[in-house]
């Protein structure tokens, strides 16, 4: 299948285009500047920004080059299914109002092509828990990519656990760096994680169900646990022990100035993280495990994975194996 990725730089979209590769589908990603991307073996790259309104001037790596129209280009390379995987929230406070001006535009795009189905990952969470503006913010890209002409297949993900992933990257440098942690009750909100690998096997099995077309699927991992459970679990993997003392009166505009104290992650991106903590986000429809079956990843292997000591464990074990005195 032709297929086109969008935010293919991102974490997931990078997860993603090997594996569409590896699936034998025809890849073409679009990015802002393809000399800053380095394309996997045989897949096309366009060069060009949503965000631009009037932008119209784009390069296709590996292929014909000219100036033409997005809509042009994408006709020209006869796509047929677009991942919309975008998201502004390193823009800072006007995240919001980017996210739509460029979800509003790939829709304009879109409309004149071959495109049939678009693929778009979103955010779990109620409506009727008060979501956060980062939620908020994902479920209104929803709605406005599910006006365009084509088949809309959203899969809803709650914390995606991963090595680049910046909700565990959050998570990973407080374990890391903090023996005590003062938080809020957040602490306490249950979560149901999904790691990487199992994301991408999502997004890259539907598109062998056209009965995926047009519904919304939530997924998750096997495990639901509270951000406490997360944060302990991913410091005992890491060699070190967390204290955590809950507090009412932490405001989550506090907790995003204590975690922009301790971490490397951005305020623009942790603010809006913390916000979303509020919200519990566990998967209630489990429909997409019958349509896409596969075995799950346990969270505790998510994280070993995510911070390299599954690795390293699988190292250690085929060194004492082959180091090991042989019998007969």
């Amino acid at each position: 299948m032709k297929v086109l990725v969008t935010g293919a730089t991102g974490f997931v979209g990078g997860q993603l285009v090997p594996a569409l590769r590896t699936a034998g589908h025809d890849v073409t990603v679009l990015v802002r500047d393809v000399d800053r991307y380095d394309a996997p073996a045989g897949v096309n790259v366009v060069e060009g920004d949503l965000l631009e309104p009037n932008q119209s001037e784009l390069v296709v790596g590996d292929g014909p080059t000219g100036e033409q129209s997005l809509t042009t280009l994408l006709e020209a390379l006869e796509i047929e299914t677009a991942y919309y995987l975008v998201h502004s929230m390193q823009a800072g406070v006007d995240f919001e109002e980017r996210d739509r001006r460029i979800a509003r535009r790939f829709v304009r795009v879109v409309a004149d092509t071959d495109v049939a189905r678009v693929l778009y990952l979103g955010g779990l969470g109620e409506e009727r828990d008060q979501l956060s503006k980062h939620l908020q913010s994902r479920r209104e890209v929803e709605y406005i990519l599910s006006q365009g002409e084509y088949d809309l297949t959203t899969l809803r993900a709650a914390i995606i656990v991963g090595d680049g992933s910046a909700s565990f990257d959050l998570v990973e440098q407080l374990a890391r760096r903090l023996p005590l942690m003062v938080t809020p009750r957040w602490v306490q909100t249950k979560c149901q994680p999904i790691a990487i690998d199992d994301v991408v096997a999502y997004l890259v099995g539907v598109l062998d169900h056209p009965e995926t077309a047009g519904e919304m699927y939530e997924i998750g991992g096997p495990d639901v646990v509270t951000y406490e459970e997360m944060l302990r679990e991913t410091a005992r993997q890491e060699g070190r022990r967390l204290v955590i003392v809950p507090v009412p009166v932490l405001t989550p505009r506090l907790s995003a100035y204590w975690v922009g104290l301790v971490t490397d992650v951005p305020p623009s991106i942790a603010r809006p993280l913390i916000d979303g903590l509020k919200n519990p986000v566990v998967v209630d429809d489990t429909r997409i495990r019958d349509v896409v079956p596969f075995e799950l990843t346990p969270f505790e292997e998510a994280v070993a994975a995510a911070l390299g000591t599954h690795e390293e464990s699988e190292t250690t074990a085929v060194t004492d194996a082959t180091s090991a005195p042989k019998t007969n």
